[in-house]
């Protein structure tokens, strides 16, 4: 994993859907969940997905917080 796909989850925003528009990050994990038994979309946006699922999934989202604030001032 890069630190640039983390960084990607604060500023990536959801392009189709229910959530679009969504920043990454930010969408409910319910939604990662489904995509998580239904298969991920290919490519970049899908690898991003999984990746927010598995941070999730195991409560790390706060430590995308620095990253939130960082994008926020950039």
């Amino acid at each position: 994993m890069e630190s640039s796909e983390l960084q990607k989850l604060v500023t990536v925003t959801m392009p189709f859907g229910k959530h679009a528009g969504c920043v990454i990050a930010d969408l409910p994990g319910p939604y990662l969940n489904w995509f998580a038994r239904e298969g991920f979309p290919s490519g970049e946006l899908g690898r991003l997905l999984a990746l927010m699922q598995e941070i999730d999934h195991n409560g790390l989202s706060y430590l995308l917080e620095p990253l939130r604030k960082s994008a926020s001032m950039g």
